[in-house]
């Protein structure tokens, strides 16, 4: 076999359909569009329309809401910030927060703040300030013997 010779195998490959190319060509006149109507002319797109039945989006119930005011916060595992450290990425002599974090790659952008979750393992002693941590996470990263800063929450009234 020489690069020259390489095809693909017989009827591997469709041959491309000229629409409204004659009458001869068996896809003429009206292109396979049917007659008149709006789905015959250019431009139509109509989705969910179930031809006069109420449609799905209108059949099925609503449920829930989407709070605007949620925080949203960025998800970190302390195996990631280990797995940074180990790389030389963080300092962990340091205070870990959302800049540390953000110039070592480990997060996109910090959002409402960042969230420390237990996942892997932390060997190293380290400081961390994050808007929120589970409880397992603290309990892992004072076990290391580091700690980690907490903002306050506000007093129940």
């Amino acid at each position: 076999m020489k690069l020259n010779e390489i095809k693909d195998n017989e009827g591997a490959t469709k041959d491309r359909i000229r629409v409204g190319r004659g009458i001869g060509s068996g896809k003429g006149k009206t292109g396979g569009r049917g007659v008149k109507g709006q789905k015959a002319r250019s431009g139509v797109a109509v989705n969910g329309f179930e031809g006069g039945q109420m449609p799905i989006y209108r059949r099925l119930p609503k449920r829930g809401f989407n709070n605007i005011f949620a925080s949203e916060f960025v998800v970190v595992s302390l195996g990631r910030i280990q797995a940074a450290i180990d790389a030389k990425k963080l300092d962990a002599s340091a205070t870990i927060d959302a800049a540390s974090l953000k110039a070592a790659g480990v997060i996109r952008r910090p959002k409402d703040g960042v969230r420390i979750l237990a996942d892997g393992e932390l060997t190293a002693k380290v400081s961390i300030e994050a808007a929120g941590a589970s409880k397992a996470a603290v309990e892992k990263i004072e076990k290391a013997g580091g700690s980690i800063k907490l903002p306050e929450a506000p007093a129940a009234e």
